[in-house]
């Protein structure tokens, strides 16, 4: 099944763990076979624990030396990973190497924008680069093995952690996952410069109620199969190395505890062979989901289900030995386990190369490092407004006034989950246009708030004022890197403090208002797009935002970023995304709203419709949708065949003409539905993408092809299949807008 299923990753999958030479593989197997065989039970079990390294004395060399640790997390020097390695090979009765671990999320030393913004950039080739760059800076630290990618799809910005998600969509956060992992595992696992990727979090974590970090989730079968399972399933037939559980319960068992999950799904349906980690004392913390009566039968149910290495916690370690004395857990679930660990440790060739070479020149912040973090920032950018094509800025310009939280926060500006980033080296976008436009135009900054929270107005004065010396305003909102991440949930996802005020200050000085918002998840904005003239979002964008941002402003590119995630117009309609089943009172788009409802208006139900009363269906911005300099006009939609078979590809052509005046990419998206099938299926899917440049003027015919193993799902017979039937189809700028047609499945 997963040969066919993933044929659109179109990546150069290498299956790099997988498929390995037979010799390889049979030579490791016999090597890991007599390694077992002289293991204690105590350096079993030594092997399936991972250590916190924030505490290194005496006691935890000792714990090395008498092998009772297989992995460690959360060191980066060097010159102590030297040390402790030392003591592992060298001083430890078996010489197995330790596994170096650490969250490399979206950059090491270098920061690229964080994953959701990386998304919008909808260039997977892009994303592999920018993980190959984090995995060449963290192997030169001695890191190895990295908890990332995160590919729970998320529909809920009031997660903190969607930004680290790819989005909404189960195609776009596939591609993306696979492409990160390709980059951080390099082509061949052995080289120096290879670092382990950890697909998490298995399973459903994006989907936690009420978006609460933590939280429970409640995810049926069916739908898991059809949105939650693909990323995973395409990571691992991309040769992902490693697999992380999620802290969430589904339907009341916690992921670390799930045998269904863990062995008959993971392991016996897909085949994995990597090792699969809990998530931080998510063992130990079964006993708090009440799953589990204390951490000893925490312990048992977790290895039982198949996990294998356990963070922290040290369950494993204190009652996995009474666990086998009493009949609990059996030799041979150990055995595996430790097996499964001990494969990793060969395929990344620590056996034959432990140290890292602590006396060769950093390319931390390299150029080449540097320009790609810039590179990704500008194709994450995506303009949401442009009225009376305020943008690009002219460079003729005479003043320009910078205001606003954000414009110089070089912490901030980095985004969640940095523990290397340095904002010392980070270039904000007050620094890039005061170097690169400082001589040419009067750039006059007055920040007006401290920090995205604060409330106090008393710098608004100097603001206005700046404002009403400047030819045009850029206003620089969002939110602090801390406000979006994990544990950082948010029940009001406005803009934090007194920035809405500041906007209306500004825009009341009847100066041109550009808005860049930097946050780590959709916003709701729709007051403050109403006051800006133009709006670009920025997320959060990295070591290189700044002169990505500058370079965006004043035309040097064109943006071509596409929002991955639907923005919601309030709080109230989450969840929301585009690709929601079908129902059948679907909105029509004309319905009456709260203000224009009679007093006493009779009660019925009859021709009502799927919406608020106060919002309406619609969002503030769909999934895809991101403006330009210029403009595509998209026409001569043709299909090769309107009648394909299962095992045909669906080709698809149409005319692309840059009718505006700048040149620019245009991400191009096909959306694909099922007319009837033996479930309900959602309104739209998106089942391909292509970005593509063309000058002004320029006319291209553009072709793309969708295999219709593609459109397979876990249908009513709970099998994975396509069905036969009418389809429609719509390639276009967003999910709400394109060129339709219509095809059929015998």
């Amino acid at each position: 099944m997963r040969g066919s299923r993933w044929v659109f990753l179109g990546l150069g999958l290498s299956f790099l763990m997988g498929c390995q030479q037979p010799e390889a593989n049979e030579s490791i197997e016999s090597k890991i076979d007599a390694l077992i065989s002289e293991m204690t039970f105590s350096e079993k079990v030594g092997q399936m624990n991972q250590l916190n390294g924030r505490t290194t004395d005496e006691a935890f060399f000792e714990r090395i030396r008498k092998g009772e640790v297989g992995s460690i997390l959360n060191i980066e020097q060097p010159e102590l990973i030297n040390k402790i390695q030392k003591i592992s090979v060298e001083e430890s009765r078996l010489g197995i190497p330790l596994l170096i671990a650490r969250d490399v999320i979206h950059g090491y030393r270098t920061i690229f924008p964080i994953p959701l913004g990386q998304a919008a950039s909808f260039n997977p080739e892009l994303v592999k680069a920018g993980s190959r760059v984090a995995a060449i800076e963290a192997t030169e630290d001695g890191i190895r093995w990295t908890f990332a990618p995160m590919m729970d799809v998320s529909r809920d910005p009031r997660w903190g952690r969607m930004a680290e998600s790819f989005g909404e969509d189960v195609y776009l956060t596939s591609l993306m996952s696979v492409a990160m992992i390709e980059g951080f595992q390099g082509e061949d696992l052995t080289q120096s410069t290879a670092m382990a990727a950890c697909a998490k979090h298995f399973i459903g974590y994006g989907a936690a109620e009420g978006g609460r970090d933590y939280n429970s989730t409640y995810i049926p079968p069916r739908q898991m199969r059809n949105v939650y399972f693909p990323p995973f399933e395409a990571s691992i037939a991309a040769g992902c190395a490693s697999i992380m559980t999620s802290f969430n319960d589904n339907d009341g068992i916690p992921a670390s505890g799930n045998k269904e999950l863990l062995t008959d799904i993971l392991r016996d349906e897909w085949g994995f062979d990597g090792v699969v980690v809990s998530d931080w004392a998510s063992v130990s913390e079964m006993v708090k989901h009440g799953f589990s009566a204390d951490n000893k039968e925490a312990a048992m149910q977790a290895v039982n289900a198949g996990l294998d290495m356990e963070m922290v916690s040290e369950t494993y370690v204190k009652h996995l030995e009474a666990l086998v004395e009493e009949g609990k857990v059996s030799i041979g679930t150990i055995d595996n386990a430790v097996r499964n660990i001990l494969r990793m440790k060969f395929r990344l060739g620590l056996f034959d190369n432990p140290y890292i070479a602590v006396d060769q020149p950093s390319v931390a912040y390299s150029e080449q490092h540097l320009h790609m973090a810039q590179k990704a920032a500008e194709e994450s950018l995506v303009l949401l407004k442009n009225a009376n094509q305020l943008l690009p800025l002219s460079k003729d310009i005479r003043s320009i006034a910078i205001i606003g939280p954000m414009a110089d926060a070089p912490h901030d500006q980095m985004g969640t989950w940095v523990f290397d980033g340095e904002k010392e080296h980070t270039v904000t976008p007050l620094m890039s246009i005061q170097e690169e436009y400082g001589d040419k135009m009067r750039v006059i900054y007055e920040p007006g708030l401290k920090f995205s929270r604060d409330k106090d107005q008393s710098g608004f004065s100097r603001a206005v004022a700046a404002a009403q010396k400047a030819d045009v305003v850029v206003f620089f909102a969002g939110e602090e890197s801390i406000l979006s991440g994990e544990a950082h949930s948010l029940a009001d996802i406005s803009l934090q403090g007194a920035q809405t005020e500041l906007l209306k200050a500004l825009k009341q000085t009847g100066k041109p208002v550009v808005t860049v918002i930097m946050a780590g998840r959709p916003l709701t904005i729709e007051q403050e797009v109403e006051l800006s003239d133009a709006m670009i979002y920025a997320w959060h964008p990295g070591t290189m935002g700044g002169p990505a941002i500058a370079n965006v402003l004043f035309g040097e590119v064109t943006p071509s970023g596409k929002l991955p995630v639907t923005f919601p117009k309030m709080v109230g309609q989450i969840p929301i995304y585009y690709n929601h089943n079908r129902t059948g009172r679907p909105a029509r788009g004309n319905e009456v709203l709260l203000d224009n409802i009679p007093l006493e208006a009779r009660q019925s139900s009859l021709g009502n419709s799927s919406y608020y009363l106060d919002a309406g269906f619609g969002p503030l911005f769909p999934f895809g949708f991101g403006l330009s300099y210029t403009e595509f006009s998209y026409s001569d939609l043709s299909l090769d065949y309107s009648e394909l078979s299962k095992t045909d590809t669906l080709k698809l052509s149409f005319d692309l003409s840059n009718v505006g005046d700048y040149t620019g990419v245009e991400v191009v998206q096909v959306y694909i539905n099922q007319k009837s099938a033996s479930i309900n299926r959602p309104v739209k899917e998106l089942k391909s993408f292509k970005r593509v440049e063309l000058v002004p003027g320029e006319v291209r015919k553009v072709s793309i092809g969708v295999p219709v193993s593609e459109l397979a799902f876990w249908g009513i017979e709970n099998k994975w299949a396509v069905e036969a039937g009418h389809f429609n189809l719509m390639v276009g700028t967003s999910s709400v807008s394109g060129l339709q047609g219509e095809f059929v499945i015998q």
